[in-house]
């Protein structure tokens, strides 16, 4: 997994736009999210600039407007994401955390057979 910093919660929506549109000017990005957010778009060049920063995304050298495209996927960052969360929240325990989870919310017979189609799978690899 690439070492990028965490990731706020106002980067993670530039990112999402990032990922969905690469590659994507920096203005059409403004143009999504301002509606949405209500960010100034000085806002939103700051967050594209600690993304930069942060190696997250990168600008097509001598673009202009800037062109972003991500250096990190969806998926390596959705898996920091939640390995930070299960730190924070559950002490690491991810046992913890689906216990909680299947106990606080009815499941469907759906979910329940995809939750053991998952664990099957993961026993097929240990």
């Amino acid at each position: 997994m690439k070492k990028v910093s965490k990731i706020s919660d106002s980067e993670w929506e530039v990112m999402k736009v990032v990922w969905d549109h690469s590659p994507i000017t920096s203005n059409k990005v403004v143009e999504i999210l301002k509606p949405n957010t209500n960010w100034n778009p000085s806002t939103i060049y700051t967050l594209i600039s600690r993304l930069v920063e942060k190696k997250a995304i990168e600008i097509e050298e001598g673009s202009f407007p800037y062109i972003l495209r991500p250096l990190i996927t969806r998926k390596e960052c959705s898996k920091r994401e939640y390995l930070s969360f299960i730190k924070k929240v559950y002490d690491g325990s991810l046992n913890l955390m689906i216990s909680n989870a299947v106990e606080d919310h009815e499941l469907s017979d759906t979910e329940i057979e995809e939750l053991k189609n998952i664990l099957d799978r993961s026993e097929d690899r240990g």
